[in-house]
């Protein structure tokens, strides 16, 4: 029994609250204590409920069920040993309760070894009368051998025997989208329907299925029928107003995501993809108040930061997107996408300082995309530094080996330092991989192309 702030239940757990500041010892029968340990641990506070299996034992020695929390209590604290030694031990005085398979199963699991879990799970499925919870942790053990069919068919189970059950179809539905089988999904879902036609996390789930195959039809009906079944059901009008923005049918996706608004706290989800909608409807005054409305309800979420500063940059106003991308950068210095922004953003008003500086965060946190080697490396051939360009070059062809905008690069920086027979080294190569991209000497090398050597390895391919 969990206890109550507003009923009479949580007597007991008063008592032996106020027990524990006076040090008086009082009596508690062991269902008393078996509800004190079980309202602890659901509310975390271990220690509390070590307490109160340490006292539920000094004055009911022989309660199994309290020896079963010491149990459990061992298995979070990682003491296996000790766990399953007071298994074996409780075992022997009642051999036919199942929590003590469910429990043996936990260790198992505990250590890894999920197939024998499965085992001494379907021992104590005969046990049982309340096999729901059995046939869970069955499916979670499938689960984390990934033998995603077994799993689902467990799930199923838990829901053929509690239709409300629904983080068992959740799990079901987890299942089928790791399997790819998503009109098999689809027909599951509606089978479930027929017989439970009220049910909004079935048609919700039906929504998200129909979305991803793009029947957007189809998903917009179900999710009209999860809000039939429950009109407060915030997930499913912000999934409606999605479909609806594919459809381009964006006022009535704003009007979706506005009912979220009133009826929970507001997200930056629904606030961004406002915002969204509005500069799809050309009202640009709309779309950026809520892209400030996204970032001041969650100054994290870099999509609302990305948002903002690409609406800025689309408008060509680049010193208001730099001020807003700084300001990103600011919160998470970390964000790849940020310091791309930044740099591109640089770029294009010509602080090529600051844009190789960029570019080059965006490499040591290991964003290794070709098109950012090869724009730092162009950025310091424009700065003057062409042995800077050519370790970045260099670096970049590690990882994109016999790629003709490298090779052309590297040649041309080599030859510009007059590093000459390194530079036809790589001119040859690139020759040899691509001919058609020797223009790039042209635009970034322009003074290399009046050397001889130059001039005669690009007349023989001619």
């Amino acid at each position: 029994m969990e206890f109550s702030q507003d009923d009479n239940n949580n007597l007991p757990l008063t008592k032996f609250e106020s027990m524990l500041k006076t040090n008086h010892v009082l009596f508690f029968d062991s269902e008393e204590f078996e509800n004190i340990i079980h309202h602890y641990l659901n509310q975390g506070k271990i220690a509390l409920a070590k307490k109160a299996i340490k006292l539920g034992l000094e004055q009911h020695p022989t309660s199994i069920n309290l020896k079963l929390f010491k149990v459990e209590v061992y298995v979070f604290e990682d003491k296996l040993i000790e766990a399953d030694n007071l298994l074996s031990e409780l075992y022997l005085l009642d051999p036919t309760n199942e929590e003590i398979f469910i429990q043996k199963a936990n260790i198992f699991s505990k250590k890894d070894e999920h197939e024998q879990a499965i085992d001494v799970l379907k021992i104590a499925l005969k046990l049982t009368d309340d096999v729901v919870d059995i046939y869970s942790l069955i499916g979670m053990e499938y689960l984390f051998l990934d033998r995603f069919e077994e799993a689902k068919e467990y799930f199923m189970k838990c829901l053929e025997e509690d239709i409300e059950d629904y983080s068992a179809l959740y799990n079901i539905i987890y299942c089928f989208e790791f399997l790819n089988q998503t009109d098999e999904a689809i027909e599951y879902l509606n089978l479930f329907l027929d017989k439970n036609p009220y049910c909004e996390v079935a048609w919700h789930q039906l929504g998200k299925q129909y979305y991803y195959i793009k029947n957007y039809k189809k998903a917009l009906a179900a999710y009209d029928f999860a809000i039939i079944s429950d009109d407060t059901f915030v997930g499913a009008y912000l999934e409606r107003g999605k479909v609806l923005e594919k459809l381009k049918r964006f006022e009535e996706a704003i009007e979706n995501y506005t009912v979220t608004l009133k009826l929970d706290d507001p997200t930056s989800f629904a606030l961004l993809r406002i915002g969204n909608c509005y500069e799809k409807l050309k009202n640009d005054e709309l779309a950026v108040q809520y892209y400030y409305k996204t970032v001041h309800e969650d100054p994290l979420l870099d999509k609302g930061w990305i948002a903002i500063t690409k609406y800025y940059n689309r408008k060509r106003n680049y010193q208001k997107a730099l001020y807003y991308i700084n300001k990103a950068i600011n919160i998470d210095h970390e964000n790849v996408t940020y310091w791309k922004l930044y740099s591109q953003i640089n770029q294009r008003i010509n602080l090529f300082e600051e844009a190789e500086r960029g570019f080059k965060k965006t490499l040591e946190l290991g964003n290794y995309e070709l098109n950012t080697w090869l724009s730092r490396g162009d950025l310091l051939i424009k700065l003057g530094e062409p042995e800077a360009a050519i370790y970045n070059f260099e670096q970049a062809i590690e990882f994109y080996p016999e790629n003709a905008e490298i090779e052309y690069r590297l040649a041309g920086a080599y030859l510009l330092v007059n590093e000459n027979t390194k530079g036809i080294f790589h001119l040859k190569n690139a020759l040899k991989h691509n001919e058609d991209y020797a223009f790039i000497l042209d635009e970034l090398f322009p003074e290399i192309l009046n050397k001889v050597v130059v001039k005669n390895i690009l007349k023989e391919k001619q």
